[in-house]
């Protein structure tokens, strides 16, 4: 498959089956504390999303939102959760380098996109978060936003899995050991964030073997799950054979954290296409 270079991508997402099975779960509430800022939250980690729809949900929030910011009317921000379809990504930056394939014959769709950071792989099992964040009302400093990513993931992997996570010193992302659990990579405009992390749930990371992970040679890629078969550790909140339960319980602490961390409230959104075609309406 050929390397897809910034699509034009303008349309607003495709509705979503407005009538989910009895076995998916989503995250339901609407917490507004006017002391607080609100964040729109579109819960569809259940969902396998194609990379190139995604990507363009985060840009229209992101136009949308610049508009409002311009106005002094962006009131609040968005969080989107979701799985991605296989797929490769590289930053704007991203040496070819780092591939171990021939860009013209790729085992999945690989796209260059405008965030920081070199190649990562998306795909079933892997929960991707996309905050849409105006940095003006949390602090302008993409370091302290990039730590407080990590800080989210390292959060919910001590409250919920009792996985003791860290940083790495000059690296990006979140680690238990020498394995990368999540992988972070930001675009920043007019100081609104978009992009944002990737944790390996239950992912099948055989695909990260074609790469090398962000550009980091001497360090491997781990998941959860492995880590919990790994260490044999009881957890009574979910059942480990499950991992639709696995992702549910993920996805729960990991907005959990967000908000935390942000202190923000947020309220469960539907992604569809309204007649005017805005994707906030």
């Amino acid at each position: 498959m050929n390397l897809l270079v910034n699509p034009s991508l303008s349309y607003a997402p495709t509705p979503l089956n407005q009538n989910p099975s009895k076995t998916t779960r989503k995250i339901h509430s609407c917490h507004l504390i006017s002391t607080r800022r609100s964040c729109d939250l579109y819960d569809l980690h259940n969902e396998v999303v194609p990379y190139a729809e995604a990507w363009s949900w985060q840009k229209a929030i992101v136009r949308e939102r610049s508009a409002l910011s311009d106005r002094n009317e962006d009131f609040s921000d968005s969080l989107i959760v979701l799985q991605h379809q296989p797929v490769y990504t590289m930053g704007t930056g991203s040496c070819e380098n780092y591939l171990n394939f021939d860009v013209n014959n790729a085992p999945f769709d690989l796209y260059r996109t405008e965030r920081g950071g070199e190649v990562t792989y998306h795909g079933p099992g892997q929960l991707v978060m996309y905050p849409v964040i105006n940095l003006r009302y949390y602090k302008m400093d993409l370091h302290w936003y990039l730590r407080s990513l990590e800080e989210v993931v390292i959060r919910a992997l001590s409250s919920t899995f009792a996985i003791k996570a860290s940083r790495v010193e000059g690296l990006t992302g979140v680690w238990v050991g020498d394995a990368k659990l999540a992988a972070i990579g930001i675009k920043v405009s007019k100081w609104i964030a978009y992009h944002g992390l990737a944790l390996n749930v239950s992912t099948d990371l055989t695909p990260f073997d074609q790469i090398i992970p962000c550009g980091i040679r001497d360090r491997q890629v781990g998941s959860i799950k492995g880590l919990l078969n790994e260490n044999g550790r009881p957890v009574e909140d979910y059942d480990l054979n499950d991992d639709q339960d696995l992702m549910y319980t993920t996805c729960k602490s990991l907005v959990r954290e967000f908000c935390n961390v942000f202190e923000i409230d947020f309220c469960q959104k539907t992604l569809q296409r309204p007649a005017t075609g805005n994707l906030l309406a």
